[in-house]
């Protein structure tokens, strides 16, 4: 059989070390010797003798879910194999986490990531109530965290001197030493006008990076998880 479909730049070839790479822009694999976590429901494919089982978060993580739809649903993958993890033909990228750095990330942007990564599903800090993804995932440990996002993201560097001011809907995570707050960008007389739609965004302020993607999460899309 002879098509472009089956040359090497499509051909899966066999791990060379545990743990994940880049199989191409949309997907993760995973070679699997022992245990890991990934996104409900993101496999794609496996080979060899694996395990999929649905990872409780706890009452806690629970109720936070229910009540702001910003959950991290994750299953745990046993065994050893190849597994291969993606999610609405979005990006993927890897970030490598160091001992000491904390990277935190919105749960709908995380696709699967090493069992010695630790994380807290915790509340940002200045968002306040009405602040979109109130709750995100802080990731600490060390080792990789795979990432989905809608098309390539913008990396912005923020420093004291230059705070970044971000869309709630469009922040797919940031580094440690960032402070965070509500910023309104709107007068109430242009908010009762009709506003420009962009009333209300998150201040990053210090040392570090925010990672945002190219567009806004739809209603719709912001509730699937």
């Amino acid at each position: 059989m002879k098509s472009d479909l089956f040359s090497s730049d499509h051909m899966v070839q066999p791990a060379a070390a545990a743990g994940m790479t880049v199989q191409n822009a949309k997907s993760i694999k995973y070679a699997v010797q022992g245990e890991m976590f990934a996104r409900q429901g993101a496999m794609v494919a496996y080979r060899g003798s694996l395990q999929f089982e649905r990872k409780g978060q706890g009452v806690g993580g629970m109720l936070k879910r229910a009540v702001t739809g910003e959950g991290l649903p994750l299953m745990t993958v046993r065994g050893q194999g190849e597994a291969w993890f993606a999610h609405e033909a979005q990006n993927c990228f890897i970030v490598g986490i160091e001992p000491g750095d904390v990277f935190t990330v919105n749960g709908r942007n995380v696709l699967c990531f090493d069992a010695s990564l630790s994380y807290e599903i915790k509340t940002v800090k200045g968002a306040g109530i009405t602040g979109g993804g109130l709750f995100n995932s802080v990731f600490t440990g060390h080792g990789s965290l795979g990432l989905i996002c809608e098309g390539n993201p913008l990396v912005i560097p923020v420093s004291s001197q230059q705070p970044v001011f971000v869309d709630t809907d469009a922040v797919v995570g940031w580094t440690a030493h960032l402070r965070t707050s509500l910023h309104r960008s709107q007068s109430i007389g242009s908010m009762i006008r009709g506003g420009s739609g962009e009333a209300v965004q998150l201040k990053l302020e210090g040392e570090g990076c925010v990672v945002v993607r190219p567009s806004e999460a739809t209603p719709q899309k912001a509730q699937q998880h």
